[in-house]
């Protein structure tokens, strides 16, 4: 291994430790390390970094400015390390940002959402997104997070929902309101739970038994994007009907 090929390898495990992922990142940088060796050069330069991101000709801006970017920390990095390192210049390949900007859902469409539920297949499919869309509108969680909560992870006792591998790996409780303890509980409980799959540990099933995926979890997306806990009341307004 390198000189540049281990400086990136403690590079990624510096950040990593301190919670980012990266996962993009170590695959970008490893296609720019390819590209400085083609090149015969062993120090990060400018020119290189500029000719590196903007590759393809006609690329997206956006991309050009993402590809550079991940460069641009890197190579802070490495400057500390070797100081003929070259940092590009953060008004280079400025980029534009996209985001799009969170749609707030009233409480009129959020139990639109609720009732939507009813128009699926099957008594428990119709439980389990109704109840889904109910934690995410009283907690706020993502929905990743919920759909990737297991049984033991809900606390009925202590009234609590733990979130384990959040954004950046990190896990955190949340405290549930009585009305979403007994709405959770009366949900594990039915008596049209998948007994397909008794060792799958996941809280919210499929009618096969199995962990839901992101594909149906599509239906309740957007309430990924808004905070509506303090816009709705309690789960208790939306009543048993929710599970």
């Amino acid at each position: 291994m390198n000189v540049l090929r281990q400086a990136l390898a403690d590079y990624l495990a510096v950040r990593r430790a301190l919670g980012y992922r990266l996962a993009r990142a170590e695959k970008l940088l490893a296609q720019f390390l390819d590209f400085v060796e083609h090149r015969g050069e062993e120090h990060l330069t400018i020119e290189t970094a500029l000719a590196w991101a903007t590759a393809p000709a006609g690329a997206n801006p956006n991309w050009m400015s993402r590809r550079l970017c991940d460069v641009r920390r890197f190579a802070i990095h490495l400057r500390g390390i070797d100081p003929a390192t070259q940092v590009p210049p953060p008004d280079i390949l400025p980029g534009r940002s996209h985001r799009a900007t969170p749609y707030l859902y009233s409480t009129e469409e959020i139990f639109t959402l609720l009732a939507v539920t009813t128009t699926l297949r099957g008594s428990h499919r119709k439980a389990t997104y109704r109840t889904l869309i109910g934690l995410l509108a009283a907690t706020g969680m993502r929905v990743g997070e919920a759909i990737g909560l297991d049984r033991n992870d809900f606390d009925a006792i202590c009234g609590a929902l733990t979130i384990r591998n959040g954004k950046f790996g990190k896990s955190r409780e949340l405290p549930l309101h009585p009305s979403t303890i007994a709405a959770l509980a009366a949900y594990l409980g039915r008596a049209d739970r998948p007994r397909q799959s008794p060792n799958v540990p996941a809280l919210f099933l499929s009618p096969a038994g199995t962990r839901l995926n992101d594909a149906p979890a599509a239906l309740v997306r957007p309430a990924l994007s808004c905070t509506v806990a303090e816009a709705l009341p309690p789960w208790s307004a939306v009543g048993e009907e929710a599970v």
